[in-house]
């Protein structure tokens, strides 16, 4: 269990008298301050009368049928190019970045326009996870609105909903004091994922709000990484390899994992083919299309072969830092992504905390590969008259720190 420091009741009094201490002595007009400060050390904060009891996780048993195709109409495809209707209320945007990850102050998530919100996922889908900052507005029924706005909301069959009735569409995430580390039972590889990719129409734009979580240092960020920018990664002929060949998406994992913490499997598991490689309906950009938790097999070739692309994809993702944003939670915090071109990960060292979040997502269309796309890379080195990227490892230099 990390350290921790509880915030003390009463800040201590500094006496304006001069007083002598290990030699030097303490004028009154030396600046005292009042600054509290433990290395590694935060603030836990007690939760005796907790506001969101409703919206605790529970396990409701019940069985659903299985999933069928529901009509997708990408609603970035609507969306300005300069985003000007969503930015019209922004009072700051950065990238944190250039593959991924940008932050944007000002924007009130409850109060979007239909054109601030076609601009909304045409920004995702371009930057791959957005970030929003105090959405103390956008409370549960308001965050699952404007999920409906964007499609079909997907309900999972093993992870938590609320307590609350009627929010079997609502992904709950939470740990308190009394849950166990489960560290030990993943690798870190692992633990990055696309959601539900095994679903015949896996999800894209996503929000997760942090209702409650470790104060400013106390772990528990979040960490993004671009499939657009592993694409281009690879080397031509690698790409092109690729892009004929599908992956094995299972949810049987997840289904053994719930079965054997006695809880209801809601749908039945299943597995699903998809292309290695995806076009995105918005950009035109192509990225891969790997889940390092569900990817479970590549069809047709041979499995020494595909054990070595699983593990080298795996290694991309989970090891080249430029391709990847870092998020730092504080509460109502809300981050809107787009599984379709993101892995992501869940960071651990948060404990004793609680932290309690509160996931939306929209099932998109079935993933499509299209020859004639483009990759990120290519597109925006033309369009900024960047110089071709090498792959051969030639031209290097040191630009190490």
């Amino acid at each position: 269990m990390a350290p921790f420091l509880e915030e003390p009741s009463t800040h201590p009094e500094f006496s304006s008298k001069p007083k002598f201490d290990g030699g030097l002595l303490d004028l009154p007009n030396r600046k005292e301050h009042n600054i509290q400060y433990e290395p590694g050390r935060t603030y836990v904060e007690g939760h005796d009368e907790y506001e969101y009891d409703d919206l605790r996780p529970a396990f409701p048993d019940v069985h659903w049928e299985p999933l069928k195709e529901v009509p997708y109409h990408d609603r970035g495809t609507k969306g300005d190019p300069q985003f000007r209707n969503l930015l019209s209320d922004a009072t700051d945007i950065f990238d944190y970045n250039p593959k991924i990850g940008t932050e944007i102050d000002g924007i009130n998530l409850a109060k979007l326009t239909d054109t601030q919100k076609d601009d909304l996922a045409r920004l995702i889908s371009t930057r791959g996870v957005v970030f929003f900052r105090n959405q103390t507005d956008l409370d549960i029924d308001a965050q699952r609105e404007l999920g409906q706005y964007f499609g079909h909301l997907h309900k999972h069959a093993t992870t938590a909903a609320p307590r609350r009735g009627g929010l079997d569409d609502i992904h709950v995430v939470y740990t308190d004091e009394k849950s166990k580390n489960q560290r030990a039972n993943f690798s870190p590889t692992f633990l990055w994922h696309s959601d539900v990719t095994y679903e015949m129409q896996p999800p894209s734009y996503t929000s997760l709000k942090v209702l409650t979580g470790p104060s400013r240092g106390g772990g528990g960020d979040t960490l993004w990484a671009s499939q657009y920018a592993v694409y281009d990664l690879l080397s031509p002929g690698m790409q092109k390899y690729l892009e004929g060949l599908e992956a094995l998406h299972s949810a049987q994992i997840q289904a053994d994992g719930s079965i054997a913490l006695g809880r209801t499997v809601r749908r039945e598991p299943v597995i699903t083919k998809h292309p290695l490689i995806r076009t995105h309906p918005v950009t035109g950009w192509k990225s891969v299309f790997f889940n390092p938790g569900f990817v479970t097999d590549i069809i047709g070739i041979p499995k020494a072969e595909a054990n070595a692309i699983i593990h080298y994809l795996n290694e991309l993702i989970t090891t080249t830092q430029e391709i990847q944003v870092r998020f730092q939670w504080q509460k109502h915090d809300v981050a809107f992504w787009d599984n379709r071109i993101c892995n992501h990960s869940a960071s651990y060292g948060f404990a004793p905390h609680r932290r309690h979040a509160l996931r939306v997502a929209t099932q998109a269309e079935r993933p499509y590969f299209d020859p004639t796309s483009k990759s990120q890379e290519e597109e925006m080195n033309a369009r900024y008259g960047l110089p071709k990227v090498s792959k051969d490892g030639s031209s290097q230099s040191n630009y190490n720190d």
